[in-house]
């Protein structure tokens, strides 16, 4: 005789706001086998019961409703513990269909404790009325859990609920961690305490989930006074005053650098994931109150006038960054030429002059001059980070990156690589889906970031003054199409498959803060200084070398004196004007630097590379400048301006402008501009993308982009030739 196989037993908690219909539900699932009492150690009801269901026995606790599970009340305090403490094998998150914005709140806290869930829109009848459509595979996949309409009143979807507790019991629905972010400024302070905590004897670090310590340190960044006070019980008192002092200094920290406490900024991130969820899943039919922000929204989202509103913020900023940085630009300028003639006064002839002037503070100094209107651009950029447009510019990207196999949220990189590479590719680690992660990274070498900004200022400014301002703007609407039209071709070729599902947070407006603006600005550009300072630095000194040496040989040095000596005699013999022997001198001087450069190491290189320039229009000096530009893209302005032999040049800008105007085009200007934006930006992001993507990935970024660039300026160059 077979034995009676044993019932399985699933422990089950219902969760929910008040009057969402939560206790209904219960009642369905229970019916009489119920019982009501207090929660040990307070006055709060609760009740249990329990129900079979085929091979299942579910024992079912109807936990307190409650709106969040912030521990300001009895009610959200044993909410929170009980699912804590006792670790419910489900949690049935009871939601109210009519208000979801409100009552998702809870589930956004129930995500950020990695509960495994079934999410019951209650009285969904009300879904229609209300004049919502959702589609509710896309938001289960949003929010990582399953979701069941249910009608309680008339017993509609029990059994629905019922077969969902079992998937997920039995790992039927794949559980994944949901990733709310609360901002940069909050998110650097969670890691920070992230990472203090780790550190605790009090937390088994080989059973240790990121996830629950990631938790605890939003909690105590919101300032829930019972988790700080269970911790400190636990905690030894040096732990304890390294605790205090980093919340301390975290939570002083973000206000002052936002005006709003974490408290604050956390809730909002939350409403934004939830509003995110909704937009990103929800179609609406009727007209309802809105909010300001919800007003915003309605011309900024808008599906015609968005994404031209977009396009001109980005070029007002463009036109903002070219004209007004001029001024500062000019100013610094002069300040390094006055460093020169300083340096010319006081060291005497040969190497060391020459390394200094010639080699550091043109190399450095022709990098730097751009800081300016670097700094405008990211002070533009914090503007629309901290006002919280720049969600919305992701969110206006979705309808096309989805178009080409992306979420939207792959753009929110892509806008960073506007600023700089290295951050935009780390950025990326936000997409869970590798394939969507290594697309996006592959791309975001088409946005121009802040080193490539001083190229374009160069030869826009040189070959299209009038117009500089829109053909950089131009310059960047390209690389946005490039990266568009080769994510969808990776899409279909080397990363097949649907993209992620994401929520891409759409947080209140907020008015940036002086502060945070200036302090947002001053991180990016003391990266591109601090580039300015070492990378820069050390390779305007090799470049120096390869410029320098070998010399030339005696017998030219001879000619030169001869010749420069015969000058001197006709002027003092008054056989040529003051203007005509000043003329005579420069053209020798010209002559005698560009023997020295054609004779150099770097003048070899770039003559023995011309070749595989020559189809797009460079010569050897450009053909040169691309190359170390893969050091750095702000290296390429100082290579040029020692190509050219104006590194000890008075007016240095002025003087290389020329020089290029009077060697160039304006195609072969615009051809350059577009090689460097399409090859990869330099050595420091390709060594972040071999970290963050692998070897064989970085390898490919590599030649897949130099091939590109090379193809793509080929064709322009040998197309433009037949009009220009």
């Amino acid at each position: 005789m077979i034995g009676k196989i044993k019932n399985k037993e699933i422990s089950v908690a219902l969760v929910g706001s008040p009057n969402s219909g939560k206790t209904t539900i219960f009642n369905n699932m229970t019916g009489a086998r119920q019982h009501v009492g207090n929660y040990p150690g307070v006055t709060v009801e609760v009740k249990t019961g329990t129900k079979k269901y085929k091979d299942y026995i579910f024992d079912i606790i109807d936990l307190p409703g409650t709106y969040s599970l912030t521990a300001f009340s009895e009610e959200e305090v044993i909410t929170r513990n009980h699912i804590l403490k006792e670790k419910p094998e489900v949690v049935v998150n009871i939601i109210d269909a009519s208000n979801l914005e409100r009552n998702l709140y809870l589930t956004t806290q129930l995500i950020e404790m990695n509960c495994k869930m079934v999410l019951v829109f209650n009285m969904s009848d009300l879904l229609n009325k209300s004049g919502l459509k959702l589609n509710l595979e896309l938001l289960s996949q949003l929010l990582g859990a399953p979701i069941i309409l249910s009608i309680g009143t008339k017993g509609v979807g029990t059994q629905e609920i019922l077969e969902n507790i079992i998937k997920i019991y039995n790992e039927e629905f794949e559980h994944k961690f949901v990733f709310i972010k609360y901002g940069d400024e909050v998110e650097t302070e969670i890691k920070k305490i992230q990472e203090l905590l780790s550190k605790f004897k009090f937390f088994d670090h080989e059973s240790l989930n990121k996830n629950y310590l990631r938790w605890i340190s939003v909690k105590l960044l919101e300032n829930d006074e019972l988790i700080l006070a269970e911790l400190l019980q636990n905690l030894s008192e040096e732990e304890k005053e390294k605790i205090n002092l980093i919340l301390e200094s975290s939570v002083n920290h973000i206000k002052r650098i936002t005006g709003s406490y974490p408290t604050t900024l956390i809730a909002e991130a939350r409403y934004g994931f939830v509003k995110g969820a909704l937009k990103e899943s929800t179609i609406y039919h009727k007209d309802r109150e809105l909010s300001f922000s919800d007003k915003i929204d309605q011309v900024i989202l808008n599906n015609f006038i968005g994404l031209p509103i977009f396009a001109l913020i980005m070029w007002g900023i463009f036109q903002l960054v070219f004209k007004v940085g001029d001024y500062p630009t000019q100013w610094l300028q002069l300040g390094f030429n006055k460093l020169s003639e300083l340096f010319t006064i006081l060291l005497p002839e040969g190497y060391l002059k020459s390394l200094i002037i010639d080699g550091i503070v043109a190399g450095v100094g022709g990098v730097l001059v751009f800081t300016p209107k670097i700094m405008l651009l990211f002070i533009c950029i914090a503007v629309l980070e901290d006002s919280g447009y720049m969600a919305r510019a992701a969110f206006i990207m979705d309808r096309i990156m989805h178009r080409i196999g992306l979420h939207g949220k792959s753009f929110i990189p892509m806008l960073i690589g506007f600023g700089c590479t290295v951050p935009a590719y780390m950025c990326t680690r936000t997409l869970e889906n590798k394939n969507d992660r290594l697309i996006t990274m592959h791309i975001n070498t088409f946005m121009s970031c802040g080193g490539r900004l001083p190229i374009y200022i160069l030869f826009a400014g040189t070959f299209f003054q009038k117009h500089a301002g829109n053909i950089i703007f131009s310059i960047y609407i390209i690389g946005i199409f490039m990266a568009v039209l080769f994510a969808k071709f990776l899409r279909v070729t080397r990363f097949k498959g649907e993209s992620e599902p994401f929520v891409m947070e759409l947080p209140i407006y907020r008015l940036p803060t002086i502060r945070g603006i200036l302090m947002h600005m001053w991180e990016r550009t003391w990266l591109y200084i601090k580039k300015a300072g070492t990378i820069i630095l050390a390779v305007s000194i090799i470049i120096w070398i390869l410029f320098t040496f070998p010399s030339i040989n005696k017998g030219l040095l001879e000619e030169y004196n001869a010749q420069i000596n015969q000058i001197e005699i006709n002027y003092l013999e008054g056989k040529i004007s003051r203007s005509e022997f000043e003329k005579q001198i420069s053209t020798i001087n010209a002559w005698l630097s560009f023997k020295k450069l054609e004779y150099s190491t770097a003048g070899r290189i770039g003559h023995f590379i011309e070749p595989v320039f020559k189809p797009l229009g460079f010569d050897w000096r450009l053909a040169l400048a691309s190359i170390t530009g893969m050091v750095g893209k702000e290296v390429v302005v100082s290579t040029l301006g020692t190509t050219f032999s104006i590194g000890s040049s008075h007016n240095e800008k002025e003087d290389l402008r020329l020089a290029l105007r009077n060697t160039y085009n304006l195609l072969i200007g615009f051809n350059f501009m577009l090689f460097c934006l399409l090859y990869f930006p330099c050595i420091a992001s390709l060594a972040v993308f071999q970290k963050e993507a692998g070897t064989k990935e970085m390898f490919f970024q590599v030649g897949f982009t130099l091939v590109l660039a090379w193809t793509v300026s080929f064709i322009v160059y040998q197309i433009g030739k037949f009009f220009i």
